[in-house]
């Protein structure tokens, strides 16, 4: 559920003081664990590591991202793949036919 309108975006008050009065190169990778906090405009330019329960992955915020939630882009599933052995066996036959 999105938050209230009244309330106004949430934007954790740490990051903000890490990148104000700032420029991207001098900054760096700005660690983070605030997956909840939304991209301010404030941010574009900023690499920023979030944390996905694991690892911290490196985000670099761009003008599309504005809006959304920094958790949105390091996902904390990692994804192997469907199948099983029926895909193994085509996926053997379709690089031995780039090989070729």
């Amino acid at each position: 559920m999105s938050r209230s309108l009244k309330k106004g975006l949430y934007i954790d008050e740490r990051v903000i003081k890490k990148i104000e009065g700032k420029t991207p190169k001098e900054t760096g990778v700005i660690k983070t664990w605030s997956r909840a906090c939304t991209i301010a405009p404030e941010m574009i330019g900023f690499t920023f590591a979030v944390h996905n329960g694991k690892d911290f992955i490196d985000v670099l915020v761009s003008e599309e991202m504005v809006g959304h939630k920094l958790g949105e882009f390091s996902p904390t599933r990692k994804f192997t793949r469907h199948g099983g052995r029926m895909q193994k066996d085509l996926e053997t036959a379709a690089r031995q036919k780039d090989a070729i």
